[in-house]
């Protein structure tokens, strides 16, 4: 199997003094030979190319969530795209030699994009799809926010100076969009909150619109339901968020 790895020409960011404090990105593209005993993985992701420590932290937490995707194998320590595209690449090949007649082309594809950048922030956008078998395939979009001043990557609760606020306002919204009464239970129109309580998705971003919060699929419904996504306006969440951006 020929793996081809390559750098398109560099997108430059860095345009005039309105852009003097956003980081500079290149396309990676990263993509195999579809053929009768390999899958199709097509990876076209950002790669930062600042020398600084949150760069740096960039592309090792893209390159993880590659990794995520496409490792199958348990007993070997993987720790490079192209490792994990060998494991996806034998996994499939492993499962075809033992159930030929089963076993259909596994797929997967990846891409990311800046959602939000500012002087401080930098939220990516992680699009990924896999298909290994059974009836359908699963997408899912995750968030990674990182400070650019620490050159850190954030979790969820990081992000908030009101987190338990900022919990009771969404709940609000969410039952608002959602159309389920105030005073019913979380779950009273067929979500699947644990306990029957609200909780917030693993993946919250920035996004130009405002916070971005977003149930992959079955994370509180079905496979059917699809992702559930709830966008709040930073003019009225602003308050909770420990980094505020400007109105």
């Amino acid at each position: 199997m020929k793996k081809a790895f390559c750098l398109l020409p560099v997108f430059v960011l860095l345009l005039g003094c309105e852009n003097a404090d956003k980081l500079t990105f290149e396309p990676l593209h990263v993509s195999n030979k579809a053929c009768d005993e390999c899958p199709k993985i097509e990876i076209n992701i950002l790669h930062a190319l600042d020398e600084t420590i949150v760069s740096n932290q960039i592309n090792s937490s893209l390159e993880e969530e590659v990794i995520s995707l496409l490792s199958f194998d348990e007993e070997q320590e993987i720790n490079t795209m192209e490792n994990a595209i060998d494991s996806f690449t034998n996994s499939f090949k492993e499962l075809k030699s033992r159930f030929p007649d089963e076993t259909v082309g596994w797929e997967a594809n990846v891409e990311s994009k800046i959602s939000y950048e500012d002087r401080d922030m930098l939220t990516l956008e992680f699009r990924a799809y896999s298909f290994t078998g059974g009836a359908h395939g699963y997408s899912s979009t995750s968030y990674l926010n990182f400070d650019k001043r620490k050159g850190s990557e954030l979790d969820t609760w990081e992000l908030f100076d009101d987190l338990e606020g900022f919990l009771r306002f969404t709940e609000t919204k969410f039952r608002i969009q959602e159309d389920i009464p105030q005073d019913d239970n979380i779950n009273a129109t067929g979500f699947m909150f644990e306990g029957d309580i609200f909780h917030l998705p693993e993946n919250v971003g920035y996004s130009e619109k405002g916070i971005v919060l977003i149930y992959n699929q079955y994370e509180i419904a079905s496979y059917a339901d699809g992702p559930i996504t709830l966008v709040l306006p930073y003019a009225e969440i602003n308050k909770y968020l420990k980094r505020k951006v400007k109105l």
